[in-house]
């Protein structure tokens, strides 16, 4: 059986092109969405043959679907009719890497031993969206494993300019 992930591409390609004009409104009930059929109680209804299809949609759906116009109900109800409404969380994430797409932004995670200053945020952000051609949001994380420097996290792309990461570039080129 193949992954959730390539179940849910093709899903969210759809949920985004129903979208249009309302990505906002989608993306957030989508992750609602994506909630709803995470909790155990919920997922446990899921493999439940006296529950069916309709009954999940209606359900995930006054839960989560408030922001949904008709559309955005019936790909919840495609979702049941399929039995892939456990790839709603995967199906969230692509859905937002095409909203990402569209916008031309994209999410950067910088992890780093201590708090970037305001001015080395800057800096970075300036680069990386010269070097990605897009609008760069930077999301923090402090690791204080790392020693210093840090690393960061685009996509595909990783550059990790961690003290720990030369350190180990060090170890490995000594040791060989």
């Amino acid at each position: 059986m193949p992954d959730k992930s390539t179940i849910a591409r093709p899903y969210a390609k759809a949920a985004f092109a129903a979208a249009t004009g309302r990505l906002n409104e989608w993306s957030e009930a989508l992750h609602r969405a994506a909630a709803v059929v995470s909790d155990a109680r919920v997922a446990a209804l899921l493999d439940n043959p006296h529950v069916t299809a309709e009954q999940l949609a209606d359900l995930i759906s006054s839960i989560a679907g408030q922001q949904l116009d008709q559309a955005g109900r019936n790909f919840i109800r495609t979702l049941a009719d399929n039995h892939r409404l456990e790839c709603l969380p995967e199906v969230a994430a692509r859905f937002d890497e095409l909203k990402a797409d569209a916008e031309g932004t994209i999410e950067v995670e910088v992890t780093s031993a201590t708090p970037l200053t305001e001015a080395l945020e800057r800096t970075l952000t300036s680069a990386l969206e010269r070097r990605l051609q897009r609008n760069v949001r930077l999301r923090r994380v402090l690791d204080p494993t790392m020693i210093g420097g840090a690393s960061v996290r685009a996509g595909d792309l990783v550059i990790d300019g961690s003290v720990r990461n030369r350190l180990e570039r060090i170890r490995h080129q000594l040791t060989a």
